[in-house]
């Protein structure tokens, strides 16, 4: 029986290494989801409360962050070998603090080995391979090195670490200004690019302050969203009096942003091909005050186009296309592992298909704004170029100078130029791997 069961808490930091060893294995041992594997953990020991959960949650997350690296530097990829590896590259603990979690003594993991400890006092990257060094699948590292170049390793380094927490203030209901003074205590800043952006300081455990249940959430005075992704919203420029569809609208997030840029005049759209991800965006327009119809498709045989009404009419498209994920990888580390050659191929699949039915909605002198979280080029400047040509050059790139003009200045100096659009990246621009394009059709 799992000796987990006869915990109470709040547990140990030992105790919370030992279950994070324990969800670190039905990850890699089931290959699944981390939350998954998170969520069933709580609802097993439901003794332990919300700090014991997140503590344990930062520890598999930093592990699978820094799995390949960890792994390097203790000559096992076990479970247990990863989370003592982790300790020390990403929380940059001692030997001597390693050890002491590791005691064996009550519900702590049992106690280091020599070698174990030696490995931790003398190991290096020094001299790992790339897909050590980086954290990365190797499969996908010539596609990395396309974007990244000469800056593969710091940047797959700053993919390793832990991401932000970013709020976008929801300017319907009034002013950055007006939110910066309520989160003052939470130590609320103005994010480094994006004009409505605030960023706010996570624990040392990687967890942040519960910003859903305060008053000016729930009265929809911002949302949590990542800089790069208000960023993305912000390039797609739309603006009030124009019919704008968004074709992959998810949860909602963008469309949000989208109605805000909008001011709330004109005819915002939001769909998805898949009618379960816009469960949550009716509450979240409520709660924002901002105006959009939702058109879900029906399932099974009955299913019809939802938009086919709008073929030709729409001033602007904006798809924030299915994609790998690679750029979220500070959030979703787990993704990473999980992925295969043959999800890329599923992927193109996909985004020539939204791109496809992108390109029957907009209206002659109107645009297609491409977005996807990946940093890979064969999701990104490919799927763009290849709808360039199935279009028989009906569309055009709009210029990177025009594309960026929505934006402050400050993005121009930080994104990376691309053959048909910028590049957002954790090094770079601070934020989640982004990849923006604009095509017109041409009249």
């Amino acid at each position: 029986m799992n000796r987990c069961f006869f915990w109470r808490c709040p547990l140990t930091p030992a105790a919370r290494c030992a279950a994070a060893i324990d969800v670190l294995a039905d990850i890699i041992e089931r290959r699944r989801p981390a939350a998954d594997a998170l969520k069933d953990w709580g609802l097993a020991h439901r003794f332990a409360g919300s700090g014991d959960r997140a503590g344990i949650a930062s520890l598999v997350y930093d592990a699978l962050r820094r799995r390949a690296s960890a792994a390097w530097i203790m000559g096992s990829d076990t479970p247990r070998a990863i989370i003592i590896g982790s300790l020390r590259l990403q929380q940059g603990l001692a030997a001597s603090s390693i050890a002491a979690l590791f005691s064996g003594e009550g519900y702590a993991p049992p106690a280091l080995t020599a070698d174990e400890r030696a490995r931790i006092e003398t190991m290096t990257l020094a001299g790992a391979p790339p897909e050590i060094a980086g954290d990365a699948p190797a499969f996908v590292l010539p596609e990395l090195e396309a974007t990244l170049g000469e800056d593969l390793i710091p940047e797959l380094r700053a993919l390793a670490r832990r991401a932000p927490l970013d709020l976008r203030v929801n300017t319907l209901r009034g002013p950055r200004e007006t939110i910066l003074a309520a989160l003052e205590g939470y130590g609320a800043a103005p994010t480094p690019h994006a004009p409505q952006g605030l960023r706010v300081p996570v624990a040392a455990d990687g967890r942040g302050p519960a910003l859903h249940v305060e008053a000016e959430f729930l009265d929809g005075w911002y949302e949590i969203q990542d800089e790069g992704s208000q960023l993305a919203a912000i390039l797609a420029d739309a603006k009030p009096g124009e019919t704008v569809v968004d074709l992959c609208a998810g949860g909602g997030g963008k469309t949000l942003a989208l109605a805000a840029s909008m001011a709330n005049a004109g005819r915002l759209i939001a769909t998805d091909g898949d009618p379960r991800r816009l469960a949550p965006i009716h509450e979240r327009l409520r709660r924002a005050g901002a105006q959009a119809e939702v058109r879900t498709p029906r399932g099974g045989k009955a299913r019809s186009d939802v938009l086919a009404d709008l073929d030709g009419t729409v001033d602007r498209v904006v798809v924030d296309a299915p994609c790998t994920g690679s750029g979220t990888w500070r959030r979703n580390p787990d993704a990473k592992w999980r992925l295969r050659p043959g999800s890329l191929a599923t992927r193109h699949a996909e985004q020539a298909t939204v791109l496809d039915r992108a390109a029957s909605l907009v209206r002659p002198g109107g645009r297609i704004v491409y977005i996807t979280c990946s940093l890979f080029p064969s999701e990104n400047d490919a799927a763009v170029g290849a709808l360039l040509a199935r279009s028989g050059n009906a569309f055009a790139p709009v210029d990177v100078a025009e594309l960026l003009a929505p934006a402050p200045s400050s993005l121009a100096g930080a994104v990376r130029v691309t053959t048909y659009g910028v590049q957002m990246t954790p090094l770079r621009t601070g934020t989640d791997g982004f990849y923006v394009s604009a095509l017109v059709l041409q009249r």
